[in-house]
């Protein structure tokens, strides 16, 4: 059994056919590589996945639970964390403050032990506090823990966001373009840090991603959109000599010139 299944889905706005039909599945441990031009649907994909839209009809199966009509905090509790095409850090908390909030759902003390700082509080916010400490310092950020999110460099704010989605507890994350405005250098960082976190954390990864270098390096297997259907799957060889994908990124005659 896949441990995430896209089954049919599909989402209009207006008349405007986001997301048609789309199916694909990603397995325990895999990384799975979602591309395709802009405006192909992958993000609303993401967004369909994680509950912050419902789709028209459709299924989204995570370990044979249905996740579709689910709110975004009830998708995290699952399983699944993501990160955003568009950082959206709390910019205005600190880097430490940030990763820590990520472990709200977890925490496991009431009302009346967090106004009057019970034990339970008291032993939930210090390991709260060590827990988020350690991701810190798996990411090269514990020097920066009292620092606001928003003065870090873009390439870092990239790595604390990722590190806050891990914060989840995840067995599945979800990165949007996570290369995006990165240099050469990050590019081969990323690529590193994501094939460690695989890893390390025993994540399954679905990626959105342009930096075509990056997805032939590092995915398994990769699935093609454009114009919100799934256009082609297979592995990256494949993928790079497929017909239809030459003609959605590079126009029609592409792949016979």
């Amino acid at each position: 059994m896949p441990l995430l299944e896209v089954k049919n889905l599909s989402k209009a706005f207006g008349g405007l056919k986001a997301v048609s039909d789309v199916s694909f599945h990603v397995d325990e441990g895999e990384i799975v590589g979602l591309i395709g031009p802009n405006g192909a649907g992958k993000t609303t994909v993401f967004n369909l996945i994680t509950g912050i839209i419902p789709p028209d009809s459709g299924e989204v199966v995570f370990l044979g639970r249905q996740l579709a009509g689910l709110t975004p905090h009830e998708v995290a509790q699952a399983g699944i964390a993501r990160t955003f095409q568009n950082i959206r850090l709390f910019k205005n908390m600190s880097v430490l403050d940030n990763v820590r909030a990520s472990f709200h759902c977890r925490l496991n003390y009431g009302l009346a032990q967090g106004a009057f700082h019970g034990k339970r509080f008291v032993d939930s916010e210090n390991g709260t506090y060590s827990q988020a400490m350690g991701l810190l310092a798996r990411f090269g950020l514990d020097d920066k823990a009292d620092m606001n999110a928003g003065n870090l460099p873009y390439g870092t704010q990239r790595r604390l966001e990722i590190a806050r989605a891990l914060a989840l507890n995840p067995k599945v994350l979800l990165l949007d373009e996570p290369a995006a405005g990165m240099n050469p250098n990050e590019l081969s960082s990323l690529l590193d840090l994501i094939r460690s976190l695989r890893t390390e954390f025993g994540l399954t990864v679905l990626l959105i991603e342009h930096q075509m270098g990056l997805v032939m390096n590092l995915c398994e297997r990769i699935v093609v959109m454009d114009f919100g259907q799934v256009i082609a799957r297979g592995l990256p060889h494949e993928i790079r000599q497929n017909p239809r994908v030459l003609e959605a990124y590079l126009g029609r005659g592409a792949a016979v010139s």
